[in-house]
């Protein structure tokens, strides 16, 4: 599989550094460079690639602003690149892959670029099926009518253990022992009872991961295991805290005051 890429950066040795680290990597195909946002949305409106490397900071168009521009058409993995931590939050609420901090080290990018396959692998599989249902529905309706409908498709597997590499060490954690997550930049801090360990993982991949009628997002940076909930405490402006078993406390955002709904009726 190649990943068609873009590039995208308003400084020239940027774009050329990328390109230098990028050449190790046989399955990057670099398809167009873009010195701005403009510029980008009419290249990846017309090359249509797999990936885009993004600086963020750039005159005119940011490149937030050019995540917003392609959105009329399938928008292709976007990964941020910048020299300003400060924008984190908002790239992973932007659904990038990753976030890259410049000068790009070759560790991060290589397990950006992994991410990024598995992310493809993933988007494959899911238009084959859709190519192979097309199909059969055309040439065996009645094989199309046995099929169950979405609603009936087998539950997704969804990991009973995760594998997090902290201070040099790999932990196997049980994720029913996990009783809540919290975002911090690029990183994941998983608490359990009695460890707290760093997971380099976005939280939309990490939720992809786990059983949502357990984990549940409570805040835009916060997944709690429900089931180690033992008491809701009403606050200020509609947000609550959960008391967990550990005696530690989560906030409750309004946004998902809904999630407290399961505690209550």
């Amino acid at each position: 599989m190649t990943i068609r890429t873009i590039i995208v950066d308003d400084e020239k040795l940027a774009i050329q550094g990328l390109q230098l680290r990028l050449e190790k990597y046989p399955d990057v195909e670099i398809v167009d460079t873009c010195a701005n946002g403009r510029e980008a949305i009419r290249k990846i409106k017309a090359e249509k690639p797999d990936l885009v490397f993004l600086d963020i900071q750039m005159p005119g168009f940011d490149g937030f602003s050019v995540v917003k521009g392609v959105m009329e058409i399938e928008p292709p993995l976007i990964v941020f690149v910048t020299a300003y931590a400060e924008h984190a939050v908002r790239a992973f609420e932007a659904n990038a892959v990753n976030y890259l901090m410049k000068p790009v080290e070759e560790d991060k990018l290589a397990d950006t670029l992994e991410r990024v396959r598995i992310r493809l692998s993933e988007k494959k599989s899911v238009d084959e099926a859709e190519k192979l249902k097309n199909v059969l529905a055309e040439v065996a309706p009645d094989a199309m009518e046995a099929m169950p409908d979405e609603g009936e498709a087998a539950a997704p597997r969804y990991e009973q253990i995760i594998n997090i590499k902290d201070r040099g060490q790999i932990f196997r954690i049980d994720v029913d022992s996990i009783e809540h997550i919290e975002a911090a930049g690029d990183y994941m801090c998983i608490r359990t009872a009695d460890n707290s360990l760093i997971l380099r993982e976005t939280m939309k991949d990490l939720e992809r991961r786990l059983d949502p009628r357990v984990f549940q997002r409570v805040h835009r940076s916060t997944i709690v295991n429900l089931n180690e909930v033992r008491q809701v405490k009403p606050h200020t402006n509609g947000e609550c805290f959960l008391v967990l078993d550990s005696g530690a406390q989560v906030k409750v955002s309004r946004s998902y005051r809904d999630v407290i709904a399961r505690f209550v009726y």
